[in-house]
């Protein structure tokens, strides 16, 4: 059954807008191994636009393949600062999302898009400089008939997104911060920026990346034979 509700759980802004501070690696790897890499979306969801970097909770709708009756109405009820986030059951042949649809997100306040499915209009999208991580690219006629639902939980990029989860994006590709874990993934990517710039100030002063951060004990530890000369015996 098709439903439809007009908002979204909240979270703390300050700790969004920090979250957005950060980069989605950093993000990842301050969840842990597995929350991380269960948060990560697949590589396929890319950036069209290069060297742009958004955050803002998501406000989510699942679409029938071909259909984008909900991302419409995803834009009529678009709060700013929210990323709108769409799926249709990763069909890509079915295109979502379009020039006119992007000017009426940007008049809402729309930080950015996130489709797991395709687009069409790039050339217009890249000359607006519009802020849209997708999955592929397909000029596809698009249906408003529905059905759909908007703002329930949704699997985009294999990830689960709940309404009022953190998305970030930037060149590296999307991450799903749920809502309970924005708190720690905030905190750990803090001290990876903090001690980041330790490191960077260490290897500008000629340390070597490897010693700083203790790579050969796992390299030891990993028992790989290593030789003092050439595969092939040559000097």
């Amino acid at each position: 059954m098709s439903k439809v509700y007009r908002r979204v759980p909240s979270s703390d802004p300050s700790m969004i807008e920090e979250a957005g501070q950060y980069g989605v690696a950093d993000l990842h790897e301050a969840l842990g191994v597995v929350p991380g890499r269960m948060a990560l979306m697949s590589p396929e969801i890319r950036p069209l636009n290069h060297g742009l970097h958004i955050s803002g909770p998501a406000a989510t709708a699942y679409n029938y393949p071909g259909d984008g009756l909900m991302v419409h109405k995803a834009v009529q009820l678009a709060q700013p600062g929210q990323v709108l986030v769409f799926a249709n059951s990763g069909n890509l042949p079915s295109t979502m999302f379009a020039e006119l649809v992007a000017l009426a997100a940007l008049e809402r306040g729309v930080k950015g898009v996130i489709v797991d499915g395709s687009i069409r209009d790039v050339d217009a999208l890249r000359q607006m400089n519009f802020p849209i991580w997708t999955a592929s690219i397909h000029a596809s006629h698009i249906e408003k008939r529905g059905p759909g639902s908007l703002n329930v939980p949704i699997v985009c990029g294999g990830v689960r997104v709940e309404p009022g989860d953190t998305i970030v994006a930037d060149g590296d590709g999307v991450i799903c911060i749920p809502r309970a874990q924005l708190g720690t993934a905030v905190r750990g990517a803090r001290q990876r920026a903090e001690m980041e710039v330790s490191i960077r100030k260490r290897i500008g002063e000629g340390e070597v990346l490897y010693d700083i951060l203790e790579i050969g004990a796992g390299f030891d530890a990993a028992g790989i034979e290593e030789f003092d000369g050439t595969w092939n015996g040559e000097e």
